[in-house]
């Protein structure tokens, strides 16, 4: 007979470690903070063991706590998928969480490829918050990272670089400008969602360039990357881009690299539950990610 603590103790737990608040697991099982602080602290004393480190804060899981959590959090989710598979409906659409830049700039002009090349229906979720694929309903994510996670199959698709580009009306006849030139235009810059210490600054792409010019002056600042974009595309100024969310524009020439000096960018990696119950239809959705990469990894490759 197996000997376990009450599931509610274990499910507030296994949410409370997986974001390491408290009120954000409440948020998700409904219940009040005050709640899941109980039922957490009654399987402590269930248990003889603390499962986190509660001051100073943030809160930490405590060495019993992360031995614990993986166990249960995979647990829970093949339990899920079991139940999943008794009601799943292979004609339902999947559900795929993508930035706003990513959704915007890459995915909508090429959806009526993806439904006629895959034969899948696909609800777009478009959010910059990370979503949470064990708690969300969100059957594979987009995401943009420098390395891969532990939460969950993590697939590698994209890479990229972070380029200074503008509508050719800027560039008044030339090719390619030097990076003081580049400097000199009005530069446009938006917030990068993640916050990382590295993220691209036009004072890190004149670092990377080498340019004496003194600190960049922004023109124009906006919360959002594709207004960014959308205004580079009006003639308004120059951006610093992902090469990726940009490059129909370039092909198309409504957009037009500055300079070959690029600063590196993060990955574009395709993730997803290993105990997903539509695993097949999600591996389909990932062959068809990976062959849209394969002519950016040539051209990756040969530029190196």
């Amino acid at each position: 007979m197996r000997k376990l603590p009450p599931l509610h103790g274990l499910r507030a737990f296994e949410a409370a470690a997986r974001h390491l608040h408290f009120t954000r697991a409440a948020e998700e099982l409904h219940l009040t903070p005050t709640a899941i602080s109980h039922q957490v602290r009654q399987l402590e004393e269930i248990l003889g063991v603390e499962l986190f480190r509660r001051y100073p804060r943030p809160v930490k899981l405590s060495p019993a706590g992360e031995k614990l959590f993986p166990v249960l959090r995979d647990s829970l989710d093949r339990i899920a998928a079991a139940l999943g598979q008794l009601s799943d409906d292979e004609d339902g659409p999947l559900r795929l969480s993508v930035t706003m830049a990513f959704a915007s700039r890459w995915l909508m002009p090429r959806l009526p490829h993806l439904r006629d090349e895959t034969g899948l229906m696909i609800e777009i979720e478009a959010d910059d918050l990370v979503a949470d694929l064990h708690a969300s309903g969100i059957d594979m994510a987009i995401r943009y990272a420098e390395r891969s996670g532990a939460d969950a199959e993590w697939h590698r698709l994209f890479p990229d670089r972070i380029l200074p580009v503008c509508a050719p009306g800027l560039l008044s006849g030339q090719d390619k400008l030097s990076p003081d030139e580049i400097l000199a235009l009005p530069l446009l810059h938006y917030r990068w969602r993640s916050g990382a210490a590295n993220a691209p600054s036009w004072e890190r792409w004149q670092a990377h360039a080498g340019a004496d010019r003194g600190r960049p002056h922004i023109t124009q600042t906006f919360s959002e990357e594709v207004h960014a974009l959308d205004a580079a595309v009006a003639g308004q100024g120059a951006v610093l881009a992902s090469e990726l969310l940009v490059s129909d524009q370039l092909n198309a020439g409504t957009l037009v690299p500055l300079s070959d000096i690029a600063l590196p960018g993060p990955t574009y990696w395709a993730v997803f539950l290993a105990s997903h119950p539509a695993k097949e239809r999600l591996q389909i959705l990932l062959e068809w990610f990976r062959k849209q990469a394969l002519p950016l990894q040539a051209t990756d490759q040969s530029a190196t």
